[in-house]
């Protein structure tokens, strides 16, 4: 591996050259404030004509290599016995090393027959961190969710490497607590993306393996954000940093029971998949995937995009692609730093992270500072980011708020996406926000729905405030975009 030292001033560079572009469109700021009140202050619910820089996710809108395009065109869409899926099947065989694989078409739909086969009324699952739809799933069978992590975990300003790492006195403690039989299964993300996508060590890994090895119980990892924990451990952890990037794959595959993962984000398509070489956790898995996601040679997905999977998974043991999105999020960290925005440090995966509590901290967690923050930043920028705090959690069943341990907007970064002249773009729209912050106020719902109501619920600002803001824009920028 050959680092690239600059002359000037370091930048995140490209490896890579642009051969197909999409127009963007960034509309005025009357038109963008219009956007904002019809989508009901929900960034999930802006159309995207509205946008310029869509930072919402990068789930499905990861850029596509000529080379996974090209795979699509030879499909095999034979509904049973397909090539396609064995050229897939053989791809996790090759790099995780695990016997059986199952598809389906995205990731929480692997979360939900995980449930279906582990998850009892009374149960629990363990984790480092949960995900929205993780716990979604794991509530509806009935269980609860418990969370274990170190408390610098939830410290933005934090330099651990690794915040993504469980205590393991603290498994073994609650194993005791509640009982093997209690527990469902223990659950480890990669990427922890709820606390601004931060990475767990391979040397953790393999501390909770051997826990749970030693009780008997299942070790489940997330592996959608692998890119960016094979990124972190090669860079971060001292013992792997001459190691090749597909041997630390399969070392952390080797520490864990199952594999599930959403293509949507590993293999830069749109699908997922299941995989372990557990033969009796492989057939319960194998009788839902007929019945929910589809025959196992596609599991409800096109045979093109498997095609496209079984590629982008083999690009993914390509440093020099996957340095691109940690590399560009730690450039975007960087110059926020340095105009004291606050930001989560260090810089994780998957996007960069404004600390809502700090940046807007006179806003109450009861007004969604997070969603606040993303509606302002819409409207001062046409940026879209996505809400990561109070609400993206469910309500108590008593009714009242369930207040996040962090309120976030993040902000990701789709890889091999954008310019850095988009970054900047944002980075200064970031900034002149943060200058203005007294002008944010909170929100409060108009529509709640019971569950995931991130993604579908409307809300309008509590006061007068989105239109302060856009005298203060017109003011400072006059008749710019």
């Amino acid at each position: 591996m050959q680092k690239i030292k600059f002359y000037g001033d370091p930048v995140p560079l490209e490896m890579h050259k642009v051969r197909i572009v999409q127009k963007l469109n960034l509309i005025p700021i009357e038109e963008r404030v219009k956007a904002v009140t019809d989508a009901g202050n929900n960034t999930f619910l802006l159309q995207n004509k509205d946008v310029f820089i869509d930072m919402l996710t990068d789930s499905g809108v990861n850029a596509m290599s000529d080379r996974q395009l090209s795979a699509m065109m030879v499909a095999d869409d034979s509904y049973a016995g397909s090539a396609t899926h064995t050229k897939l099947e053989s791809k996790i065989q090759e790099y995780f090393g695990k016997t059986y694989f199952l598809p389906a078409h995205q990731g929480r739909a692997c979360e939900h027959l995980l449930a279906k086969v582990f998850v009892k009324p009374g149960d629990i699952m363990i984790t480092n961190y949960h995900f929205t739809t993780t716990k979604a799933h794991v509530l509806l069978a009935g269980g609860t969710v418990k969370e274990l992590y170190y408390p610098d975990a939830l410290d933005p300003e934090s330099d651990n490497p690794f915040k993504g790492n469980m205590p393991p006195d603290r498994l073994r403690e609650a194993i005791a607590e509640y009982g093997r039989d209690r527990i469902a299964f223990v659950r480890m993300e990669s990427g922890t993306n709820l606390i601004g996508g931060q990475p767990f060590s391979l040397g953790n890994l393999k501390e909770i393996y051997q826990i749970c090895q030693e009780h008997g119980l299942p070790l489940v990892q997330d592996m959608s954000l692998l890119a960016d924990n094979l990124y972190f451990i090669k860079e971060r952890e001292p013992a792997y940093k001459d190691a090749e990037i597909c041997d630390i794959a399969r070392e952390l595959s080797d520490n864990t029971d199952i594999i599930y993962f959403s293509a949507r984000k590993l293999g830069h398509a749109r699908g997922g998949g299941l995989c372990t070489s557990d033969r009796d956790y492989y057939l319960k898995l194998r009788d839902l995937v007929p019945i929910y996601e589809g025959f196992l040679t596609y599991g409800g997905m096109s045979v093109r995009e498997i095609e496209a999977i079984a590629v982008g998974l083999e690009e993914t043991m390509d440093y020099e692609m996957i340095n691109q999105g940690p590399e560009f999020i730690a450039f975007m960290v960087g110059e926020l730093n340095k105009r004291g925005v606050p930001v989560v440090n260090p810089a994780g995966g998957l996007g960069c992270h404004l600390d809502a509590m700090r940046f807007v901290d006179h806003v109450p967690q009861s007004e969604y500072p997070a969603g606040a923050l993303g509606s302002a930043l819409m409207i001062a920028g046409s940026i879209r980011g996505m809400e990561r705090g109070t609400l993206s959690e469910e309500r108590n069943p008593d009714g009242s708020e369930h207040y996040s341990n962090m309120e976030l907007l993040r902000l990701a970064l789709p890889r091999r996406v954008f310019t850095l002249s988009q970054i900047k773009y944002a980075i200064d729209r970031v900034t002149w926000l943060y200058e203005n912050r007294h002008l944010v106020g909170g929100l409060k719902f108009l529509e709640e729905p019971k569950m995931l109501r991130f993604f579908v619920g409307r809300l309008a600002p509590v006061s007068d405030w989105q239109e302060k803001l856009v005298a203060k824009f017109k003011e400072d920028f006059g008749d710019s975009l």
